[in-house]
């Protein structure tokens, strides 16, 4: 896994309740590689947030991340 991915996973095993049930796995599509998130059942509004403000704010670290020249990461939640 990449650097993004071992980072995105760390920070959402600080977010949930569950930690060893954080999955962050990487796909690259043509258009820009993504990043798919599986947490447990009940952590799911926790990665989401309000008005999906957590996951927003994910997005936007993953975008800032991706300013070197890289192609932006998108992030996927996954339900259960």
């Amino acid at each position: 896994m990449s650097q993004v991915g071992d980072d995105l996973t760390q920070v959402l095993a600080l977010l949930v309740d569950e930690p060893r049930d954080v999955m962050v796995s990487e796909s690259d599509e043509d258009v820009a590689p993504r990043l798919d998130v599986r947490v447990s059942d009940g952590d799911l509004g926790k990665v989401i947030g309000r008005q999906g403000r957590t996951a927003r704010a994910l997005r936007c670290v993953l975008a800032a991340r991706s300013t070197h020249g890289e192609r932006p990461w998108e992030l996927k939640i996954l339900d259960n």
